[in-house]
């Protein structure tokens, strides 16, 4: 789990609320129509824009902001100097059954337990890494959808408000349900983009490039043994990844 998002967001939003108390309680700053509006608004706007599968995909997509899963890339660089000392000593045949720490790993070491070229290995596996960039695109377009879709239901918010506001001039207790329902909106809309959806796309953003900087070792490293180079320089070529500190 990525406690740093988790406590990002709660602290973040605990902030928030606690402001709100300070000034006067929540219930003040709870109002149905405001709701109605961005929420509401916001979640069928974004619906609107992609197919279903994708849309309810989409919140699974951004559950893996608290929970990244594990790119142990230590972990990574022992196993392809052990896997690389067998098929040198043993040749390629010798991998098969090796366990490996990624999915993605494992096809791999099964195309070279099948006899492929490392043009063809490379070639093979390069498109599956498009492919993995093109979905997380996609999925990471849904996320901005409701960093730009919120506020802007926002301000559909305050002009519903402002409209209610300036019809009802002549009455003093309808101004004040729609001053907040045109204030509320607004507020509703910046939180909801810029508390909750624009940190969330980030942190998404960056676990790609993370992922794509993870992989893109596992093909490295899979060429390399493909050509038979000695586990030392494979080791050394994984190890330029990674920061001197490390």
């Amino acid at each position: 789990m990525d406690i740093a998002s988790l406590i990002g967001l709660l602290g973040a939003m605990g902030m928030i609320l606690g402001a709100m108390i300070s000034a006067g309680g929540l219930p003040m700053f709870v109002d149905i129509p405001s709701i109605l509006i961005v929420f509401g608004g916001t979640f069928f706007a974004v619906m609107y824009r992609c197919e279903l599968p994708q849309f309810l995909g989409s919140f699974a997509v951004m559950g893996k902001v608290f929970m990244p899963g594990k790119r142990n890339v230590e972990e990574l660089i022992t196993r392809v100097s052990e896997l690389a000392t067998i098929a040198r000593k043993d040749g390629m045949m010798a991998l098969e059954g090796q366990e490996v720490p990624d999915k993605f790993f494992e096809k791999g070491l099964h195309m070279l337990v099948d006899g492929a070229e490392e043009a063809g290995l490379n070639e093979q596996m390069q498109l599956e890494l498009k492919a993995m960039k093109q979905r997380h695109k996609m999925n990471q377009g849904v996320v901005g959808s409701w960093i730009d879709i919120g506020p802007a239901m926002g301000m559909i918010g305050t002009l519903v408000g402002l409209v209610a506001m300036l019809g009802n001039m002549a009455d003093p207790k309808a101004i004040g349900p729609a001053m907040a329902v045109a204030l509320l909106a607004t507020l509703y809309g910046a939180m909801l983009a810029n508390v909750i959806f624009l940190p969330m796309k980030l942190t998404l953003e960056q676990n790609t490039a993370k992922e794509i900087v993870f992989r893109e070792m596992i093909v490295t490293a899979l060429r390399a043994i493909s050509r038979g180079e000695s586990p030392r320089n494979i080791q050394d070529q994984l190890l330029a990844n990674l920061p001197p500190k490390q």
